[in-house]
């Protein structure tokens, strides 16, 4: 191609290269300190001359100082990690995961922070999300005991906090509810009404995918210890009423939707039509415990008394009664641990409180001589 004077144009002389922080401070006749500083420290500069040079920035096409240059310079990266054990789009589906991620991102607001999710489902076996990170620090949040990822996370020596489990993690940070203690309050709630025969749809124990009843061996083996904290919370207060918890039966789902909810209740009714309460592990469960109620045209709590765990707005609407726990404060907090430690060499443990929400899905245990037909 041939420019206005004949002359052959290459490529190069079409495209104008951009500007870089050197031929942007000889174009301003300033050092190229006084153009970093415009960027990242704009208090050493008069309000005239930053505006200067980033006006001079924008005209030229100067994309400001390379970010990857800046983090090996200052060795920071100033973001936090956070380490799921499922899928990223679990963050944004799981409502009591969502309330958490905003609690953080709250945290990391506020402190001028990034914020890189970080997938560990069993999708991502090779660690690489975890070791290529360019992070200042992790928040793990609710992974299994024993999980690798968090175990590549421990290979960093970077300041971590661990989320609800993973528990008793040596010289590492960790925020949580009293779940035994939450779910010992609802066996008291339910006892006081008059229910004896219990039964439980519960989260996943382990990481090995399994759904139906669980028996004593596996209850014991969760690696999940959320989960075995809030069965054990329930035995402990079925146990002072003389309930024998060999006689409670517990369906486990390993997905964690409404659907997996009704589901298991169905199946754990369909064992067990003497039951007079649903216990649920979770909101969601207990949601879809509620739909299929609905759907077989049983009372609740007439029929059927149904409680969860976590206090969600959904739950809360439906009116559940449940065990509210502070999500949002839960990730905020996770996030001012690992901003705010400083110099700290001693681990903390954080135990937010619990609240027992009675609401209009938990009523008098019916009489014992009715027993569910048509299952």
């Amino acid at each position: 191609m041939l420019n206005r004077y004949g002359q052959g144009m290459t490529r190069s002389s079409r495209v104008r290269r951009p500007a870089t922080l050197a031929s942007l401070a000889a174009e301003l006749g300033v050092s190229r300190t006084t153009v970093s500083n415009a960027y990242n420290r704009p208090d050493q500069l008069s309000v005239q001359l930053r505006t200067r040079v980033l006006e001079a920035a924008r005209r030229l096409g100067y994309p400001g100082p390379d970010p990857v240059a800046r983090s090996l310079r200052t060795r920071r990266a100033r973001a936090v990690g956070l380490l799921l054990t499922e899928e990223l789009s679990f963050a944004f589906r799981d409502p009591a995961a969502l309330g958490f991620l905003e609690g953080l991102a709250q945290a990391c607001e506020s402190a001028g922070q990034g914020l890189l999710l970080i997938p560990a489902s069993a999708r991502h076996a090779d660690m690489a999300a975890v070791h290529q990170a360019s992070v200042d620090g992790f928040v793990v949040y609710s992974v299994p005991e024993g999980d690798p990822h968090f175990a590549a996370v421990l290979q960093r020596p970077l300041p971590t906090v661990v989320a609800d489990q993973p528990m008793n993690t040596p010289g590492v940070d960790r925020v949580g509810v009293d779940d035994r203690g939450g779910m010992r309050a609802l066996a008291d709630h339910l006892l006081a009404l008059g229910h004896r025969r219990i039964g439980v749809v519960c989260m996943r124990l382990r990481n090995s995918r399994f759904d139906g009843l669980v028996d004593i061996e596996r209850q014991h083996g969760a690696v999940f210890a959320v989960q075995r904290e809030r069965l054990a919370g329930l035995r402990d207060g079925l146990a002072e009423a003389g309930v024998d918890w060999a006689d409670v039966p517990v369906m486990e789902r390993f997905e964690h939707t409404e659907e997996a909810g009704a589901s298991a209740a169905g199946e754990l009714l369909s064992h067990h039509p003497e039951l007079t309460a649903v216990v649920c592990t979770s909101d969601v469960l207990a949601l879809g415990a509620l739909r299929l109620a609905a759907e077989r045209g049983w009372a609740v709590p007439g029929d059927l008394t149904v409680t969860g765990f976590d206090g969600i707005p959904e739950a809360i609407r439906a009116g559940l009664t449940t065990i509210r726990q502070p999500v949002r404060a839960k990730g905020r907090t996770a996030g001012e641990l690992l901003l705010d430690r400083g110099e700290r060499t001693e681990p903390r443990s954080v135990e937010l409180p619990t609240e027992l929400v009675t609401g209009s899905t938990s009523g008098p245990a019916r009489s014992a001589d009715r027993w569910f037909s048509g299952l």
